[in-house]
């Protein structure tokens, strides 16, 4: 019988911490310790939710612990990068929340590190990896039923809650700028969904609309990616209303050459009961398709291919060129690209 992964935290400074450590642990993961420099807006849930998960105040003991396999790192945005060298450097595998890295410097450290310890660098694309209706689209887009993708167009609004933010939120330097943080998740599935290796950003912009008392803050951006078969279109915003039940009515439209597909992940103001709401048109249906069994493969493949030194879960090329892509059009909004 295959063995079980142990894993560790460095850094639990953002709540995507709960779905990459909670979906581990469901596949048979041993959460064995954690680290963060300070306390963590999220420790009071984290302590709630993983009460026998030791803290530990050196996180060289988490890094020179042979047995652990897995290191995730949800710390500050712009923190996140070095931790994961270390975790690489001391012989250990990486799940990385998004952005996994704010700057093309950082990125090419880790490019670094990656190819010279052929350890593993997973950043954790919850807006694909987490949701079952996009596993569920992947399986259609699979099998041709929509025939060619030639465009995805993403939209990943989120609420503000601005008065319980830490500081960090607010600051471009430490979160890497709205581009780079949030739309990674689009681009990420810009390249997946279309087969695409690599894009052209044709447009980018990123604006504060309606927080002038937090100037570090980026509330709106949009960008246009392209290549010779495919188009994108990306926005994200932090317009959330107050009356929608979650944090974001985030969407993705996939259109082929024989039908499209539109994703209403978290929910659908139409029919508010659930999530995973996946609509199919083609030449000969349009329908409404169940989601609850598509699962989540994303963290079956990766402890996979830690055990196997394999690729299934996501190519480490592709993981490279979605945060290159992000910060090259977060550079382009800001003037610098």
């Amino acid at each position: 019988m295959t063995r079980n992964l142990k894993i560790a935290a460095l850094g639990i400074e953002h709540f995507h911490i709960f779905g990459m450590a909670g979906n581990l642990i469901e596949r048979g993961a041993e959460f064995v310790g954690w680290w963060n420099d300070g306390d963590a807006q999220p420790l009071e849930k984290f302590a709630r939710l993983f009460p026998n998960v030791p803290r530990v105040m050196d996180r060289d003991e988490i890094l020179n612990n042979p047995d652990i396999d897995l290191i995730l790192v949800a710390d500050i945005p712009a923190r996140r990068a070095g931790l994961a060298i270390e975790a690489m450097e001391a012989g250990k595998d990486v799940m990385a929340d998004k952005p996994g890295c704010t700057t093309l410097e950082q990125l090419a450290a880790l490019r670094e590190a990656q190819a010279r310890t052929g350890r593993i660098w997973s950043v954790d694309f919850s807006e694909r990896f987490e949701v079952p209706c996009v596993t569920r689209a992947a399986e259609l887009v699979d099998d041709g039923v929509i025939g060619k993708v030639v465009q995805t167009a993403g939209f990943g609004p989120h609420r503000l809650n601005k008065p319980t933010r830490p500081d960090w939120f607010f600051d471009r330097g430490a979160y890497g700028g709205v581009l780079t943080d949030i739309a990674s998740h689009q681009i990420d599935q810009f390249l997946y969904f279309t087969g695409s290796t690599d894009a052209e950003i044709a447009t980018a912009c990123v604006r504060n609309y309606a927080n002038p008392d937090t100037p570090g803050l980026q509330d709106f951006g949009e960008l246009v990616l392209r290549n010779d078969h495919a188009h994108g279109y990306v926005r994200v915003d932090w317009y959330t209303p107050d009356a929608l039940p979650n944090w974001g009515d985030g969407r993705l439209t996939i259109l082929g050459t024989k039908g499209y597909i539109e994703l209403r992940k978290y929910v659908d103001i139409a029919n508010p009961a659930g999530t995973d709401h996946l609509f199919l048109v083609t030449g000969d249906r349009y329908e409404k398709i169940d989601c609850s069994d598509a699962g989540l493969p994303y963290f079956d493949r990766l402890r996979y291919d830690i055990l196997n030194r394999t690729e299934t879960a996501m190519p480490q090329e592709h993981c490279f060129k979605v945060m290159e892509l992000a910060i090259k059009a977060q550079m382009l909004a800001e003037g610098s690209g």
